[in-house]
């Protein structure tokens, strides 16, 4: 039902661009959304009718008459009556506060044993009008030491057009990108574009670059026992929850929702 709103709405469309060497799992079915995915979360959030406040840093978990208050880095600790944790997990346990003492031992060890991929994105950004001469819209790469998939993301996206200038994303190797996790941007930068010079050697000049450093990228073992979510404290209710609880695809980020939304609407 999620894959068919979205569909009929437009913001997922089926992939039918060209990816080289993609393994396709039978029976799974994939799908691309033309305005990029942050598309699918700004969708829901409209539906959902929340007013959504971006860009708060929150740093401290603690309890204060019977509520949760929650201090971030920039102006005055707010309090909620519930609160739900979904960022990366390693990030759960760097919160300072009483939330420190609430996670009991046990649970402490599950979210420790959840762990992360890092790697890095560099986009490529082109004037309108720019060509990019090559056979495919995507190419995911075996054997580079640095570089695992190219997109030509207007492509891949199918919407290509004279009025906006195509761009390019480059996702580095786990192994690159965990060697370089701590390295100087600018030189990891170099680094990419010099690979992936020789890999396309007909790429033009980009208008400019923005290269990003992704610490937790993908999950490679989620938290364990745990399914889609983790009742930290119930009486006021602290739940975390996301891909971390999971696997890191779609399916895996609905599977969450749904079962952080089913605790949380018990404690309603």
């Amino acid at each position: 039902s999620f894959y068919e709103e979205l569909l009929s709405h437009g913001i997922l469309k089926p992939l039918t661009a060209p990816i080289e060497g993609m393994v396709v799992k039978e029976g799974s079915c994939n799908y691309v959304a033309p305005q990029g995915i942050s598309s699918v979360v700004k969708y829901y959030l409209k539906q959902s009718g929340a007013d959504v406040f971006y860009e708060q840093h929150v740093t401290r978990i603690s309890l204060q008459d019977g509520k949760w208050e929650v201090s971030r880095k920039m102006g005055p600790p707010e309090q909620f009556d519930i609160v739900i944790l979904t960022m990366p997990v390693p990030q759960i346990l760097q919160l300072q506060g009483d939330i420190v003492n609430i996670i009991n031992e046990s649970q402490k060890q599950q979210l420790e044993s959840a762990s992360y991929s890092s790697r890095y994105a560099l986009g490529l950004f082109y004037e309108a009008g720019t060509r990019i001469d090559v056979p495919w819209a995507a190419q995911y790469i075996t054997d580079n030491p640095c570089i695992r998939f190219i997109s030509i993301d207007n492509k891949k996206r199918n919407i290509e057009s004279p009025e906006i200038g195509p761009s390019v994303v480059v996702h580095t190797t786990v192994t690159f990108g965990s060697e370089h996790l701590d390295s100087d941007p600018a030189e990891v930068q170099q680094l990419i574009l010099s690979y992936l010079e020789r890999i396309v050697p007909s790429l033009p000049k980009p208008a400019s670059i923005k290269c990003q450093k992704w610490r937790y990228s993908q999950v490679t073992k989620a938290v364990p026992n745990c399914l889609g979510q983790m009742i930290l404290h119930t009486q006021p209710l602290l739940i975390c929850g996301g891909d971390g609880f999971t696997r890191s695809n779609f399916d895996g980020c609905i599977d969450s929702a749904m079962s952080l939304a089913e605790a949380v609407k018990s404690h309603l």
